[in-house]
């Protein structure tokens, strides 16, 4: 017997609607923030940027411009144009976590309504009627859930810590390029 999606969802229970609703935000996130960073040049080169204003996409370009633009105030300019970029780049990331989180425990719930619904099953039955095929759509129910769930946490989790590496690696190369700027300035 073969299964679609829609039928799935429909066995599933009451907790499949959450489910949708956190998978549709997990996407949403996942794809927005994947444009956001294909598009974005997270490369750092302290040198790129000595003249003219920075083209928009370029991060890291912006970040050193400002280090340029401001001689009398270049550690404190640089700072606040590496957080604003920063902060940029981690937008909703904080609902990746919360997906990651509340997506399989919602699966789990559900998992419990469907095992409550096949103990309720069985106790309802007559002694002589209580089978397997009584109590399998409770069960069913209870593991649809849980995939569906722990498929989301999976998905939300490792886009999280995908995108997190590259913010980090990004501040890392933002930190040393401020370092070598900082030696440059004194030695010059």
């Amino acid at each position: 017997m073969e299964l679609r999606l829609l039928e799935l969802f429909f066995l599933g229970g009451w907790a499949m609607w959450p489910l949708v609703l956190f998978s549709v935000a997990t996407l949403f996130v996942v794809a927005e923030r994947t444009i956001v960073f294909v598009r974005s040049d997270l490369r750092v080169d302290p040198t790129a940027t000595a003249q003219g204003e920075p083209e928009s996409h370029k991060r890291a370009a912006r970040v050193l411009y400002a280090w340029h633009r401001n001689p009398d105030h270049r550690a404190p300019a640089f700072e606040a144009a590496a957080k604003r970029e920063i902060r940029v780049l981690e937008r909703g990331l904080d609902l990746l976590v919360a997906m990651g989180s509340i997506a399989p425990i919602t699966g789990f719930l559900g998992t419990v309504s469907g095992m409550i619904t096949a103990f309720q099953t069985i106790a309802n039955a007559a002694e002589s009627d209580v089978n397997a095929q009584l109590v399998a759509g409770g069960i069913f129910e209870a593991l649809i859930t849980t995939a569906f769930g722990l498929a989301i946490a999976i998905v939300a989790i490792t886009a999280y810590n995908i995108f997190t590496h590259m913010v980090d690696h990004f501040s890392a190369d933002l930190e040393e390029a401020a370092e070598d700027l900082s030696f440059g300035a004194a030695t010059s």
